[in-house]
């Protein structure tokens, strides 16, 4: 059972994630992502930034991610995505997040009927890479 994020932040969390994901740069796929992440006791937001060459674009978490980082994270205590359903990171985006640890709890949020689903890194990304496991 992933470690529930405390009620006050999740809901700060949830609102920051929506406001980004409505400033979403998504012409092709017209799907707006937003995210935000709790670190040092601050959220971070970011939004999907698309591109026409596909893969120059950055996805919400990553964004997050970036913006904590810059302002001096070095742990994630939280993540939430809202998206036009509760929709689960991509495997880049679960990748970058495992990097901040397994556990951190994360909460998808569906944009359009409110539906929320807890989970964790843990869960959403089981054999994770990282320079511990990988072979010599």
């Amino acid at each position: 059972m992933p470690t529930p994020i405390p009620e006050p932040i999740l809901e700060a969390l949830i609102e920051a994630a929506h406001r980004a994901r409505q400033n979403a740069h998504a012409p092709y796929s017209q799907y707006l992502v937003g995210a935000a992440v709790w670190a040092n006791q601050q959220i971070f937001a970011g939004c999907n930034v698309e591109n026409a060459a596909y893969p120059v674009g950055i996805c919400a978490e990553r964004g997050a991610l970036a913006a904590a980082v810059a302002h001096g994270a070095t742990a994630i205590d939280a993540l939430v995505i809202v998206a036009q359903d509760a929709a689960s990171p991509c495997g880049m985006c679960r990748q970058a997040i495992a990097e901040f640890g397994p556990r951190i709890p994360v909460c998808l949020v569906s944009a359009t009927d409110g539906t929320r689903i807890h989970t964790d890194m843990g869960t959403l990304l089981p054999m994770q890479f990282s320079l511990s496991t990988a072979p010599p």
